[in-house]
């Protein structure tokens, strides 16, 4: 298998049976490139040859202007020059010699489509051979998370409750998180102080909640937590929760985990990078109003804006506490955020009527406070994370 392709062999007999082909690459043995004379949505998965800008001037390599530009997909390439999206502009592009200057330029490589809106990658599924129905929801109903609305379950079916048991037997409400696949819950790596080592018998996960203080079990489906998986580089050394994301396994019951209903479904995974000004929600069970010593006992949901990392990133904002590993969203008014409770929830965007989760309810300065928007873990930088924790546990149930 060329190109970073894997070679999947035959459960029985252990032959090679077919190349799994890396992103951007098609063909029995990966050795064409897909797409190669157009681009799709912003063209971050382009993996063809153009190498001149709209300008008519050669492309430079890659390496020359920053080694740390060539991305990980594309390594296997070696050293070139070829158009690619890197640092999640509006299309391909590359660096130039310019009046004897290295400049950028967008490249001469025509969309595969004349749509204007960004396009996302199918979603994909756990469970091979079923038509995926990841980030549909039935219908969207709210009653009159900060300054957001009450929501019911049914519009944020992938919503999850994730509950701690004290040593008192107390069963108290820990974090949110995100259903992505029928076993498979992402949340915060903060939700857990000890780390992957966290005892899984004193935590539970509820599906389809409406309100913490009331059970419905004609809506809610309950289960133990088979394993957490934190992420190793989680790290808080300088108060900004970097790489802060997880992984919960779901006790299966008969081999399966969560069903599919109305008011429980998963979520998709996003193949696309986020475009600053981007309209998205979030929901969660945290405080109404950052001071409050309670949280809200209803699933809630905020409308929040994409925030660009050139903002974020400057001294009124966070400064260099935003790591390429977070994005920051919030509210023209600073009326809407997420807060304290919130946590490990879900940031979903919606493209082509489905809903793909780009980020993890991560920190913030307070609650809906003037330049200090919610910060999210940037769930695209995650993909391969997630795909090795997921399908390396050998007893995974689908």
């Amino acid at each position: 298998c060329l190109h970073g392709g894997s070679s999947i062999p035959s459960l029985t007999s252990g032959d090679h049976m077919f190349c799994l082909c890396a992103d951007g690459f098609e063909g029995k043995n990966c050795e064409t490139v897909k797409n190669s004379h157009c681009y799709e949505g912003l063209g971050f998965l382009y993996r063809g040859t153009a190498s001149q800008s709209e300008s008519g001037r050669t492309c430079q390599d890659w390496d020359a202007p920053d080694p740390r530009a060539l991305p990980d997909l594309d390594t296997n390439s070696g050293r070139h020059n070829y158009c690619r999206n890197l640092h999640y502009r509006r299309r391909p592009w590359c660096y130039v010699v310019k009046n004897q200057q290295l400049q950028w330029e967008y490249c001469a490589v025509p969309r595969c489509n004349s749509e204007s809106s960004p396009s996302l990658a199918p979603p994909t599924t756990t469970d091979p051979g079923t038509e995926s129905t990841c980030g549909q929801r039935i219908r969207r109903k709210q009653m009159k998370i900060v300054g957001g609305t009450v929501a019911t379950v049914e519009s944020h079916p992938w919503v999850a409750a994730i509950f701690w048991r004290s040593k008192s037997k107390e069963k108290v409400f820990r974090c949110g998180g995100s259903l992505i696949s029928s076993c498979w819950v992402l949340t915060a790596a903060h939700c857990f102080p000890d780390g992957s080592h966290q005892k899984t018998h004193r935590f539970s996960v509820v599906l389809g909640k409406n309100a913490l203080n009331e059970s419905k079990p004609n809506m809610e489906q309950k289960f133990g937590v088979e394993q957490i998986v934190v992420h190793e580089d989680f790290d808080n050394t300088d108060g900004n929760f970097n790489n802060d994301v997880a992984l919960l396994r779901l006790k299966s019951k008969g081999g399966k985990c969560a069903r599919d209903s109305r008011t429980v479904r998963s979520v998709c995974l996003p193949q696309q990078v986020l475009q600053p000004g981007l309209p998205c929600q979030i929901a969660g069970y945290g405080k109404e109003k950052h001071g409050l010593w309670f949280r809200s006992q209803y699933l809630r949901e905020a409308q929040v804006n994409i925030i660009s990392d050139d903002v974020c990133r400057q001294e009124r904002y966070y400064g260099n506490l935003i790591t390429d590993n977070m994005f920051c969203a919030g509210w023209p008014d600073w009326s809407q955020d997420a807060c304290e409770g919130d946590s490990g929830g879900p940031l979903v965007c919606e493209v082509n009527r489905r809903f793909y989760l780009f980020g993890v309810i991560s920190w913030g300065d307070g609650c809906a406070r003037e330049f200090r928007p919610g910060v999210y873990t940037r769930v695209t930088n995650y993909l391969r994370w997630i795909e090795e924790k997921i399908h390396g546990s050998s007893t995974f149930p689908h």
